[in-house]
Formats: structure tokens, C-alpha cells, sequence
């Protein structure tokens, strides 16, 4: 099985993932970690780890239980995504020249995995997520049977572990807002939903099948963050979605971006992409429901200047209709290509 992750600004977490990734059981695996460029020190945090240069140390407040320590040095590869090696091995470090966006980064290593005929799932997992032990095991034995498109399972909250962050996800039609089933419920007493009446996976984790991929096409790249996967699971055709309760992992979130949750606002950065990508989504598949959604999105605006958060209230404004972002949301991306992937400026 192959495993995606699109680092970005990483350099604090992505060992721990890569660490619970390889020390869990039940399938082989080939990761690809794709680096949009970051400033910071991820690309050195990924190859002491995998060198063995820095021992790991594991966090005290990890939810996993202590595991058996990866044997280093891993077989492992350092490229560029413009010279890719032919096929992946256990642990494969692309590093894209600029920030393209999540999807840009998925594509990159869903071409390099699919390149391995061998390879007939691909696991996407966020860098900021760590993998309970059995969770491949779970994925492999939820892969037989039917033909499916996309496969999720329970993402829990990494500081509240015995707290639901989302079991798959539910779309208005109404508006294109998007809901995580069983958010904020105990994980103890509470059951997975049917598969049958989710929408999407969350991006955070989802098992993609080649027969999907090549379906379907690779993720939409103009999103740029957000979306990418609802917009991906809209274009299954007859293919179904699938949920394995078993397989879990556990999800800081918003550690790059400021993405909401139960406990806090999302920035104006999130709430910008998050709103200008709803209308695109809406345009493309909820076409009827364009001027609820507008509606929405206007009254959230207003909402949060009642509140006196004048700047997330500019991005969700400026995101709903379509103008550019705040000052406050473009600054943050100074590259010159990775605006033009973030703002669609690429001509």
C-alpha cells in the first residue's frame, strides 16, 4: 500500500507521524512524503529521522501507547518532484520547488506510487496525524470484497483522544457547507456512521483505490486548500464509498493553517480559502443552490463582524464572493508561483 503526506512547514510534528507509520503492522508500505517547500526544517527533520542521525524521542503527551522503536537507517530516497525516482521505496522525500497546495502535492505522490503496478491503494494522511498500530492491518482487511472508491475510518482529536474530530463527512445541498459526522462525541459509546450516507472522507486520512484514481482523475489543483477531497468524492460515479471503524488515527489540526474546531474560530487564512472554495465547489456540482450559498456565506460575514473579529469577517466575505484575499490572507504566501497556485493566477 502506498501512503501520501503533504508536508508543509512540518518540521515539529512529521517524525512523530512517520515514526507511528513505521512502526505499525499489517502491510507493507511505500511512503512518499512531498514537501511544498517549506521554510522551515522539514526536509532535515525527515532525513535524521530516517538516517537515524537524531534518535527519537516520543512525546509525553502522544495518545499511543508506547511502541516498539523503528530500526534506523530506513531504505529511503531524497529527490526533487522534477526528477522523481522510477518507482518508490519504503520512504520516498519529494521536494516540490514551490508551495502548489495540498492537492498539487497529493498528485505529485499519487504519480509516483501508481507508477508501482503493485501498489493498488493509496492511504492520504495528514503530517500533523499519528497512526494507531493496527491501522494498515484495518485498511487491508477493509479493502476486500466490492469495488469502492474511497475508504475512511475514525479520526480522533490527538490532545483529546477519546474525543471524536470526525467520522467522514455530509454536504448541504443547500448551501455546500460541509458537516463531520460524530464530531465531538465519545469515541467510546458512539457507532460509526453508514457509508451510505456520508458524502466525502476527510482528507486528514482516506485510502483511495487505483481504480478510483484512475477513474476519476487525480485531486482538483485550484482549491488550494480545502475542498480538494469533497470535490474528489463527487466525482466517485457508481463507485461507493467505505468505513472501516478500525482504522483510527489520531489528528492535531490547524497546525499550519488555523483551521477551526470545537474549541477555537478558524484564522482569516482558513476562513478565506474555506469560503471562496465552498462557491467554487457549488458552482461545479450544486449549481442551483449558487445564491443560498452566497447568502450563507454573507451572513457568516456579518455574524462575525457582530462579534467584533473584523478580520476573519473581511476573509469570509471577500472568499464568498469571488474578490481577492485580505491583506492579512496574501501575505502569508510570498512565494510568487505559490500565489499564483493559491489565487489562480497562473495565466
Amino acid at each position: 500500500m502506498g501512503v501520501v503526506i503533504v508536508a508543509f512547514q512540518s518540521a515539529a510534528i512529521i517524525d512523530e507521524c512517520l515514526e507511528s507509520l513505521f512502526a505499525a503492522r499489517g502491510a507493507d508500505l511505500r511512503v512518499v512524503v512531498v514537501d511544498n517547500a517549506s521554510a522551515d526544517a522539514t526536509c532535515d527533520v525527515i532525513a535524521d529521522w530516517a538516517s537515524g542521525r537524531v534518535p527519537y524521542r516520543r512525546r509525553a503527551d502522544s495518545p499511543l501507547s508506547p511502541a516498539q522503536v523503528v530500526v534506523k537507517p530506513i531504505n529511503w530516497i531524497d529527490a526533487s518532484t522534477d526528477a522523481a525516482p522510477a518507482m518508490p521505496c519504503h520512504l520516498t522525500l519529494l521536494r516540490s520547488p514551490f508551495n502548489g497546495g495540498y492537492a498539487h502535492g497529493v498528485n505529485a505522490g499519487l504519480r509516483l506510487l501508481l507508477a508501482d503496478p503493485l501498489i493498488e491503494y493509496i492511504w492520504v494522511l495528514n503530517p500533523d496525524c499519528v497512526v494507531s498500530p493496527e491501522t494498515p492491518a484495518a485498511i487491508m482487511d477493509a479493502t476486500t470484497g466490492e469495488r469502492f472508491s474511497l475508504l475512511g475510518g475514525r479520526t480522533l482529536f490527538y490532545e483529546r483522544p477519546d474525543e471524536i474530530q470526525t467520522d467522514g463527512g455530509r454536504v448541504s445541498r443547500r448551501t455546500g457547507t460541509c458537516k463531520s459526522v460524530n464530531a465531538g462525541q465519545s469515541s467510546a459509546t458512539t457507532l460509526m456512521p453508514c457509508a451510505t450516507t456520508l458524502d466525502y472522507i476527510t482528507g486528514a486520512s482516506l485510502v483511495a483505490t487505483r481504480k478510483f484514481v484512475e477513474a476519476a482523475g487525480p485531486m482538483e489543483e485550484d482549491y488550494f486548500l480545502y475542498y480538494e477531497e469533497v470535490d474528489w468524492a463527487f466525482r466517485r460515479g457508481t463507485l461507493p464509498l467505505r468505513v472501516s471503524a478500525d482504522m483510527i488515527v489520531y489528528h492535531r489540526g490547524g497546525t499550519t493553517i488555523g483551521t477551526g474546531d470545537t474549541t477555537r474560530r478558524p484564522s482569516a487564512f482558513a476562513n478565506y480559502f474555506n469560503f471562496r472554495n465552498r462557491l467554487r465547489f457549488v458552482r461545479r456540482f450544486l449549481p442551483g443552490s449558487l445564491l443560498a450559498a452566497i447568502g450563507y456565506g454573507l451572513a457568516k460575514g456579518a455574524q462575525l463582524l457582530c462579534k467584533g473579529a473584523v478580520g476573519e469577517a473581511e476573509a469570509v466575505i471577500a472568499g464568498t464572493l469571488a474578490l481577492p484575499p485580505p491583506a492579512r490572507v496574501s501575505e502569508r504566501i510570498s512565494d510568487a508561483t505559490a500565489r499564483a497556485y493559491a489565487f489562480g493566477d497562473r495565466g
